[in-house]
């Protein structure tokens, strides 16, 4: 690596573990290592499903990569849009995509015992419950097939430890970990990544049009603005706004075409510049930070936070949505799980990391933010919220 990368402090969940929690711990690992309590454990009803569900989350672990794998395989055949059209069977199938039957079959039956596909009557394959969104949502799937890059760079899990930004993701967005990357970088690097972000944005825009009301503003800023997915939508949804879009130039030449083909020319203007070293334009009485923060290390972040504040006028608002980490109020479903996953995807990208909502709540407090609090939304595992005005 590098450059150094940040530590984290203790989580809140971590520091909760007081001495008397840490003796119980240690008294119910001795049980769950003891083969007469294994054995009993199995024999009796009221303590046999807790085992049998510890021992199928193990299990999962051990084949969550060959899961990832069926589901990229169904990806690249475009199996999901393909059933979306009309369930087909195995000869049928086999004929679309080239593949022989017999291996082809195993795929299949991987994917119905993962959910992503159902068996339908006369032996015909349609989509499972889990296939729906991969079929209609072409983001989700352009974030399957991206995470094969991860994939790779992890296959040696210590060595990546090691050195993260050796491999294929720490390529895909230079700037993450080289500040002059904006300078050297060719253009399609700076496309595919905005290409990326832009799929995969919709839920994340969704969630805040759906949880933030915006209809007290006047001007919004968006740092951070990729091919203004977000700001295109937020225009629409409120055609009272005006709209300032600030981004790394090669990045805003994309957005620029995009903003033309929607007919928003009028209500938008494009900032080109580095939150590192420009300042931000001035004027709009809410800021916009999405997907922004955690790309980056507390320093920077630290940084932005002061540049947004001093851009902000008097009353405005910053409004923050990113992943965030598990807190010990976390109740949304797969909380842990998207935790393992955004520490390492961050760390392979660049000089980011996953924080928890406190933290980020205390960051934007020192940069001068007052009343900051949580937004609450649907679906924080897309994305949580956090809301700062600038009073003084």
């Amino acid at each position: 690596m590098t450059q150094p990368i940040d530590v984290s402090t203790f989580s809140q969940t971590m520091r909760d573990v007081t001495p008397w929690h840490d003796r119980f711990l240690q008294w119910l690992e001795r049980l769950y290592t003891s083969p007469k309590m294994y054995k009993w454990s199995l024999l009796t009803p009221l303590t046999r499903w807790i085992t049998t569900r510890r021992t199928q989350k193990i299990f999962d672990l051990m084949s969550g990569f060959v899961y990832s794998q069926v589901l990229l395989g169904c990806v690249r055949l475009d199996l999901f849009r393909m059933l979306h059209q009309a369930p087909a069977d195995l000869q049928q199938i086999a004929q679309r995509v080239d593949l022989p039957e017999p291996a082809l079959q195993r795929l299949l039956l991987s994917a119905v015992s993962l959910e992503l596909l159902e068996c339908r009557s006369n032996g015909r394959f349609g989509l499972g419950p889990l296939g729906v969104p991969l079929a209609l949502h072409t983001g989700v799937a352009a974030m399957v097939e991206h995470n094969d890059l991860l994939y790779r760079d992890m296959q040696d899990p210590l060595g990546f430890l090691k050195n993260a930004w050796n491999g294929s993701m720490a390529d895909y967005w230079p700037y993450a970990h080289d500040v002059q990357a904006a300078e050297r970088a060719d253009q399609e690097k700076f496309s595919r990544y905005s290409d990326l972000m832009a799929a995969s944005q919709g839920f994340v825009v969704q969630e805040i049009l759906s949880a933030y009301d915006f209809s007290a503003h006047r001007c919004v800023l968006d740092v951070g603005a990729g091919k203004a997915r977000f700001a295109s939508e937020l225009a629409m949804h409120a055609p009272h706004l005006q709209l300032k879009l600030f981004d790394l130039p090669p990045v805003l030449q994309l957005a620029d075409a995009h903003i033309q083909s929607m007919g928003l020319s009028e209500r938008m203007q494009l900032h080109p510049g580095s939150f590192l070293h420009d300042p931000l334009p001035k004027g709009a009485d809410v800021v916009t930070l999405l997907r922004v923060a955690h790309d980056h290390p507390d320093d920077v972040v630290k940084k932005l936070l002061v540049k947004i504040h001093a851009a902000l006028e008097i009353g405005g608002t910053l409004l923050l949505a990113e992943p965030m980490a598990q807190t010990q109020s976390a109740t949304h479903a797969g909380a842990a799980q998207t935790d393992a996953y955004f520490h390492f995807y961050l760390l392979a990208m660049g000089a980011g990391r996953l924080r928890t909502p406190e933290e980020l709540m205390r960051l934007m407090t020192e940069a001068g933010f007052e009343d900051v609090a949580r937004v609450p939304n649907s679906l924080p595992i897309h994305a949580q919220l956090l809301a700062g005005r600038k009073n003084k």
